[in-house]
């Protein structure tokens, strides 16, 4: 049976429908918003697999072409792996609902996000987290939810939920939210500096929307007849805790006190081996239970520590930073560089300058695009002291590039004021928490030194969360053991104006405004300490740029001039190209890039085309080639493919018999345009150029006296020689 609820939000119809399609699926949940739809399916696992110890879902989002009645590109014109906006989008469904799966659940869950139909107005990535978590509501699966989804944008200064497309291109936030009706559940915003305290009256009006969801979804289980899917942990055997606790207690105490992250792992390493050795012959099972046992210990003890003495692990209070240095220039051939160090998470970040030959063409739903600015992060195996093999860039690599990349966008410089197409590299070297964070910073410091003049510099942080019961604490500069076995991990970055971006995760059921309120202002107080010690190093951009960067320079010229500067076939734009050794780029608005490794070729270049694109003027002299000589004058080239007329009358001061007795094909003149008439036909002198000339000259010798005679003689036999000359 079909069954169907839908709301108002902003003027536009959002329905769920389940029963219609994906019938096999434990749940499938038709979302549309306006002409957007997404299909959502859930599957989960019937058993459980043997010897895991973590909990194995999956979350894919993806995006058919045909939803925006396009083809895709490429050779084999379908879908080939996930575009990166498409990662993107299935991490935010995962951290929205992995925290409300119960603990100790291990069963296989898949959920797979499909756009259906894109109304290029509004955005399915919500509705996919909207789908996948009414879903779940419908499905035999154990998930305490359902939680409400939104987008927050603010145009003009006024909060605007689910903003479409246009909106958002006005907007100075992006907020996309998740939680229940009194907690939120996973944050992430990218915004223009925007102030502590908008982001809280973001988070505090989308989490009312989403509460408007949470009840859509509750009435639609309810019209399903949902069954209630229970799961009870399995309590751990209290001989085999006590048996596990007489040995590891102690170790582990003394474990969560050593501040180097390489001896922390070894000791762990040692703890696991001695305690594990006694149960090598017991079930795998019974062996998972002690690795939860031994990370329960630990667990236990670094969290009262915190609570109790106010201490972390490497002995910082509890809003303290780790101790920052900072490098540029560290690699002598790279348009910029910078070493970015924080405790014991180092990441060296480059900056690269192309021209727009080297812009990312993005084909997607949403239209066809190019992106001007890219940050990639890399996380090699020894940055964490492990053996992998490398592969191309995972899920994570692809969220915390996108996450630094979002945070650097408002400070950027605009393509008019800075036309180069930037790349920045982030990577990561060591990493004991927050490398994504300190991708930010090292790429503020690369793009400073590559003298991009960015707007401010951007700084950035992660905060973490203890929490038992009623006690809690908020964490500055988390370690990676207190992301691992805290509660939150909440990115912020910015500038000393405001936030740029942040990312909250969280690993229990939702945390409230005013925690929230108290984590973004300590966030604040370490942003500027960042910040200081970043100016400590570098403060502001270069004043020019890298001597190893192209020089790019940009002109504008009429969009008729366009065909004359290419020429046919390429022809004129290739000679400049050979003659200058510059690459150029002419645009459809008739916006011409012109880039080289020296400035005086691209400068050379800039004055060629201005010289094709010139338009002749009546009065103005020009240095001209004679193109063609016939009877009644020559055909003198004045501009680049623009000839003019030298009438014979007008090609010396005396009069002429043959033109070839004066000039000659190839002969270069100076010439001046006396008149252009209604046609474009154009008429030019030399007499008039040689009488300015002569004068000039006259000027002069009367300043210094009368010529000598012999000046005379040899001016009048030339004259005479030219007059016989003619005659003959």
């Amino acid at each position: 049976m079909i069954q169907r609820v839908e709301t108002a939000i902003e003027g536009k119809q959002l329905s769920l429908e389940v029963g219609r399609v994906a019938r096999q699926a434990d749940g499938a949940v038709w979302v549309q918003y306006g002409e957007t739809v997404v299909l959502v399916t859930v599957v989960a696992a019937k058993e459980t697999r043997e010897g895991l110890d973590f909990f194995p879902l999956t979350v894919d989002y993806q995006e058919r072409a045909y939803a925006a009645g396009i083809i895709p590109g490429g050779f084999f014109k379908r879908e080939g792996r996930p575009r990166d906006q498409e990662t993107v989008a299935a991490r935010l469904i995962d951290r929205s609902i992995r925290p409300l799966f119960p603990k100790g659940f291990r069963r296989d869950v898949q959920i797979i996000a499909t756009v259906l139909s894109a109304d290029q107005e509004n955005d399915p990535d919500v509705l996919a987290m909207v789908g996948a978590s009414a879903a779940l509501t419908v499905a035999p699966v154990p998930f305490s939810g359902p939680i409400g989804a939104v987008r927050v944008g603010r145009v003009g200064g006024r909060l605007t939920l689910n903003p479409t497309y246009k909106q958002m291109q006005e907007s100075d936030l992006d907020l996309v939210l998740a939680g229940t009706s009194e907690t939120v559940i996973m944050a992430e915003a990218g915004a223009k500096e925007v102030p502590e305290e908008i982001i809280l009256e973001a988070i505090a009006f989308g989490q009312k929307a989403g509460a408007e969801i949470i009840r859509m979804q509750e009435a639609l289980a309810a019209l399903v007849g949902a069954p209630q899917s229970t799961f009870t942990r399995p309590p751990i055997d209290p001989a085999l805790l006590e048996r596990v606790s007489a040995v590891a207690r102690e170790p582990i105490r003394g474990l969560v006190r050593l501040k180097e992250k390489e001896a922390q792992r070894a000791r762990r390493e040692e703890i696991a081996k001695a305690t594990l050795q006694p149960f090598a012959g017991e079930p795998a099972e019974i062996q998972v239970q002690v690795k939860e046992i031994l990370e329960r210990l630990e667990r236990e003890d670094m969290r009262r520590l915190i609570l109790e003495e106010g201490q972390r692990a490497d002995g910082r209070g509890l809003g303290e930073v780790r101790p920052i240095t900072c490098e540029v220039g560290v690699l002598p051939r790279t348009h910029g560089s910078a070493l970015f160090t924080r405790g014991q998470t180092q990441a060296l970040v480059t900056t690269t300058l192309g021209t727009s030959e080297d812009v990312q063409r993005l084909d997607s739903i949403e239209g066809e695009g190019f992106k001007r600015f890219m940050l990639h992060y890399n996380f090699p195996p020894f940055s964490v002291g492990e053996v992998r093999f490398l592969r191309g860039p995972g899920r994570r690599e692809i969220g915390h590039g996108t996450l630094a990349e979002r945070a650097l966008l408002a400070v950027l410089p605009r393509p008019e004021e800075f036309p180069y197409t930037i790349r920045i590299v982030s990577d990561i070297l060591e990493s004991n928490g927050s490398s994504s964070m300190a991708s930010v910073c090292g790429a503020t410091l690369a793009l400073m030194d590559a003298g991009v003049p960015v707007k401010s510099a951007v700084g950035g942080v992660a905060m973490g969360l203890v929490v038992e019961g009623e006690r809690s604490a908020v964490l500055t500069d988390i370690l990676g053991l207190e992301d691992h076995l805290g509660d939150m991990d909440f990115k912020v970055a910015g500038t000393r104006k405001g936030i740029t971006v942040l990312q909250m995760d969280l690993k229990v059921q939702g945390v409230t405004q005013t925690l929230m309120a108290e984590a973004l202002e300590r966030a604040r107080q370490a942003r500027m300490h960042v910040l200081d010690e970043m100016g400590k190093t570098l403060a502001e951009p270069r004043a020019t740029l890298s001597v190893y960067a192209p020089r790019l320079l940009t002109m504008k010229i009429p969009v008729d001039k366009i065909r004359e500067v290419i020429g046919p076939g390429g022809k004129v734009i290739r000679s400049i190209i050979e003659e200058t050794g510059c690459k150029i780029d002419i645009q459809d608005d008739g916006t011409v890039e012109i880039a080289s490794m020296d400035e005086a070729a691209a400068e050379k270049a800039m004055a060629i085309i201005n010289r094709i694109v010139e338009v002749p003027e009546v009065g103005k002299l020009y240095k001209g080639k004679v193109k063609r000589i016939v009877e009644f004058g020559a055909f003198v080239e004045i501009l680049p493919g623009t000839d003019g007329l030298l009438h014979i009358s007008q090609i010396a001061e005396h009069r002429i018999q043959r033109v070839q007795d004066v000039l000659s094909e190839g002969d270069e003149v100076t010439v001046k345009v006396i008149e252009i008439d209604p046609s474009g036909k154009i008429r030019l002198s030399r007499k008039e150029v040689l009488r300015a000339q002569g004068a000039e000259a006259g000027e002069h010798r009367e300043e210094a006296g009368p010529p000598r005679p012999a000046e005379w003689g040899s001016r009048g036999q030339r004259e005479m020689a030219r007059d016989r000359e003619g005659k003959r």
